[in-house]
Parts: C-alpha cells; structure tokens; sequence
C-alpha cells in the first residue's frame, strides 16, 4: 500500500478475503482438483460462515 491509499474498512477486507477464497476454489474446479459437488458444498460453507450474499 502507498501513502495515497486508504486502509481497507473490516467490510471491505472480508469481501476481498472471501472473493480470494471463491477464486481459489474456481481454479480448483477448473483444473479438475475438486468435483463440482465439491466446489457447490465449499462455496456454500464459505458464502454462509462469511455472511456474505451467494454469488451470481
């Protein structure tokens, strides 16, 4: 972070901490480490024990 930028708000944190995960787990998916079961179940996990709304 440089001096211009603003310190993330703890809201702001989640939502990047929690779109890092789904990324993880999309790459996992697509690189055919996890089934699609596998990926539906951890995207529910996390979506809900993070509080934030299912993705699109």
């Amino acid at each position: 972070m440089n001096d211009t930028e603003k310190p993330l708000t703890h809201e702001e944190q989640l939502k990047k901490l929690y779109l890092d995960q789904k990324h993880t787990l999309d790459l996992f998916l697509e690189r055919g480490a996890i089934s699609q079961a596998q990926y539906d179940k951890s995207l529910g996990d996390l979506t809900e024990k993070m509080g934030m709304d299912k993705p699109e």
